[in-house]
C-alpha cells in the first residue's frame, strides 16, 4: 500500500511537472540567429600585381583568408564568393557575369575553405556590381544585420550594374546589408568607389598595404559581425502629412528621405509619459556644403512643441538630432478646470516631422532617398524638481526688498572695516 502511494505521488508529480514546463518550453523565444558574414575577393587580371611587400596581391590576399578561416569564431556562420576567377577570355559580355560562390555561407569547413581559396588565380575582369547583388542573395534575409566584406584593388570594370547603385539599392531593400571594403591599389578613382559602396550600407573603407594590415583589418571586420549582430530596425514609410502618417511605437524604425522632404510619422503620449525621440541621417553620396537635419515634435493642429537639429559644412558621415517631450499635466488653466469626475484622458498624438536641408552636387543620383533611422521611446515622465516657493507679488517684492537691505548693510559693514585696517597700516 505504501509502495502503490509512493508511486501514485511519483506519478503525479511528474505529471504536474509536464504540465508546468510543457508550456514554458512552447513560450520560450526562438534561438537567436548566428552572425552571417560573407568575404567578396577580387581574383580579376590586376591581382597578379607585385606590390605588396615584394608580394602578389593574390597571395597577400590568400594568406590573410586563411589567417582569418583559423581564426573565425564558432558562432560565425561564413561564406566566400569570388569575382573574376575563371573566364580567361576577351568577351566583356561573358566575363562580366564571372562571379561564384566558392563556399557558402553556414558553419565553415576550415580545410576546404583554405583549399578552395588557395586554387584561385588572377583571371578576367571585375564584375563588382553583379558580385555585391549575388552576395546579398547569399546571405539572406533575417531579423538580424548580415555583413559584406569586399577586397579589391580596382574598380568596377562591368557597369552596369554600378557598384555604389547596387549598393544603394541593397540599402533602400531594407535588408540590413552593411558593406566593408577594403582596397588594396592606391588609386583615387577606386578609393572614391569603395568609399560610396560603404557609406550607403553604413560600413567602412580600408586601404590595406600590407599584408598585416589586411589581415588585421579582415579579422576586425569578421569579429564585428558578432559585435553588432543586433536586431534590425523595421522598415517604415514616412508621409507628406501628419494626418496620414503611420503610427508608431517605440522601437528603431528605418526609412528614406529624399533631399529638402519633410516625412511624419505619428506617436500616441499618454499624460504623465515622455517621448524620447531621435533620428540620424547617412550622408551616402555627394551633396552640397551646408546642410542640416532637424527633428520636430508638433501637435496634431501643427503647433510645434520643441525640436532638435544638427548642422553640417562638408566633414560629417551622419548627422543626428534629438528630442524630449512630457505629456504632462502641467497647465495651469487645465488643472484649474479639470474635474475629478471627468472621464480618462485619451492619449496625445504627437506628429514627429524628419526634415534636411540636403542638396545633390550636379550629376548625383536622387533616388533612392538619404537613409534615415529613426528611434523612438516612450518612458514614464521624470517630475522636475521643486524648486523655492518666493511667493508672488508684494510677497515677492518684500522678500527682494529686505534682502537688498541685508546685502547693503552687509556690504557697508565690510567697506568700514577695510578702511579702517587700511588707515593703520
Amino acid at each position: 500500500m505504501i509502495n502503490f502511494r509512493r508511486s501514485t505521488a511519483v506519478l503525479l508529480g511528474l505529471l504536474a511537472t509536464t504540465a508546468l514546463t510543457g508550456p514554458a518550453q512552447a513560450d520560450e523565444e526562438p534561438a537567436p540567429e548566428p552572425p552571417r558574414v560573407e568575404l567578396v575577393l577580387d581574383v580579376s587580371g590586376s591581382m597578379r600585381a607585385a606590390d605588396i611587400d615584394g608580394r602578389t596581391r593574390i597571395a597577400v590576399a590568400q594568406q590573410a583568408f586563411n589567417e582569418v578561416v583559423d581564426a573565425l569564431p564558432e558562432e560565425t556562420q561564413l561564406g566566400i564568393r569570388v569575382l573574376g576567377a575563371t573566364y580567361r577570355g576577351k568577351d566583356k559580355k561573358v566575363g562580366c557575369q564571372d562571379t561564384q560562390q566558392i563556399v557558402p555561407v553556414g558553419p565553415v569547413d576550415r580545410s576546404a575553405a583554405k583549399a578552395a581559396v588557395a586554387t584561385l588565380r588572377p583571371t578576367g575582369f571585375t564584375p563588382v556590381g553583379l558580385a555585391l547583388r549575388s552576395a546579398a542573395q547569399d546571405l539572406g534575409t533575417g531579423a538580424t544585420t548580415r555583413r559584406i566584406v569586399l577586397i579589391t584593388d580596382g574598380e568596377d570594370t562591368c557597369a552596369p550594374p554600378d557598384p555604389c547603385e547596387v549598393a544603394r539599392e541593397l540599402a533602400a531593400q531594407g535588408t540590413s546589408l552593411v558593406v566593408d571594403t577594403l582596397g588594396l591599389a592606391p588609386d583615387e578613382k577606386v578609393r572614391r568607389q569603395l568609399l560610396c559602396i560603404a557609406s550607403a550600407t553604413g560600413g567602412t573603407y580600408t586601404a590595406a598595404q600590407s599584408a598585416e594590415e589586411l589581415t588585421d583589418r579582415i579579422k576586425q571586420l569578421v569579429e564585428r559581425a558578432a559585435d553588432t549582430h543586433t536586431r534590425a530596425p523595421t522598415v517604415v514609410g514616412g508621409t507628406s502629412a501628419c494626418d496620414s502618417a503611420p503610427l508608431l511605437a517605440p522601437g528603431v524604425y528605418a526609412d528614406r528621405e529624399a533631399f529638402s522632404e519633410h516625412r511624419y510619422y505619428r506617436v500616441p503620449i499618454r499624460p504623465g509619459q515622455e517621448l524620447r525621440a531621435s533620428v540620424s541621417m547617412a550622408l551616402d553620396r555627394a551633396v552640397n556644403r551646408d546642410y542640416g537635419v532637424l527633428l520636430r515634435a508638433t501637435a496634431a493642429d501643427g503647433r510645434e512643441l520643441v525640436r532638435g537639429a544638427d548642422a553640417g559644412s562638408g566633414r560629417a558621415d551622419v548627422l543626428s538630432a534629438g528630442l524630449r517631450w512630457s505629456a504632462t499635466a502641467d497647465d495651469e488653466d487645465a488643472a484649474e478646470t479639470e474635474q475629478s469626475s471627468a472621464p480618462a484622458i485619451e492619449p496625445t498624438t504627437v506628429c514627429l516631422v524628419v526634415s534636411n536641408s540636403f542638396a545633390p552636387r550636379p550629376g548625383t543620383a536622387a533616388t533612392p532617398g538619404m537613409p534615415v533611422e529613426l528611434t523612438i521611446d516612450v518612458v514614464a515622465a521624470a517630475p522636475a524638481p521643486d524648486g523655492p516657493d518666493l511667493g508672488r507679488g508684494w510677497v515677492l517684492l518684500g522678500l527682494l526688498t529686505i534682502a537688498g537691505l541685508i546685502t547693503g548693510l552687509l556690504a557697508g559693514l565690510l567697506t568700514r572695516w577695510w578702511v579702517a585696517t587700511w588707515r593703520e597700516n
